[in-house]
């Protein structure tokens, strides 16, 4: 049996998200509207998905939606092929309106990274691992 991984945020407000992810970062999608009830990114392996805050909150629980506030303790993470790539993500945040947390720098486990927070405050890890291989597709291998 096959399984479909697809990560969901529930953003506050899609326009800005849209911006964002789409046109800023260049994440690939059918969505042509700006404000749609939902949208989808064709990303390698795993699926992107963008789905407003509340609305996601009310189909975890209709009687008692979970509130979010602060860091929920779980990262989102982009890895790249090259060193050079993870100054290159993070130049192109910057330019559409991200927050870098974390400056690109050598990690203490060997490698190089970065971490922005995208504009609901979501925490993504920019990181190159030497010992990390894609295959053809651009899917990271384990």
């Amino acid at each position: 049996m096959n399984k479909i991984t697809c990560i969901c945020l529930g953003v506050r407000n899609m326009q800005r998200a849209l911006k964002f992810y789409r046109d800023g970062l260049g994440y690939e999608t059918d969505c042509k509207e700006d404000n749609p009830p939902v949208c989808f990114f064709n990303t390698p392996g795993t699926k992107f998905e963008l789905y407003p805050l509340d609305a996601l909150a009310r189909d975890i629980s209709e009687n008692d939606p979970p509130k979010r506030s602060g860091f929920a303790g779980i990262t989102l993470a982009y890895n790249v092929k090259n060193k050079e790539d993870v100054d290159s993500v993070i130049k192109l945040v910057k330019k559409a309106g991200g927050t870098i947390v974390k400056e690109p720098q050598v990690a203490f486990w060997g490698g190089y990274h970065a971490y922005f927070a995208d504009p609901d405050g979501y925490c993504w890890e920019v990181a190159w691992v030497p010992s990390f291989k894609f295959d053809e597709d651009g899917l990271l291998k384990f």
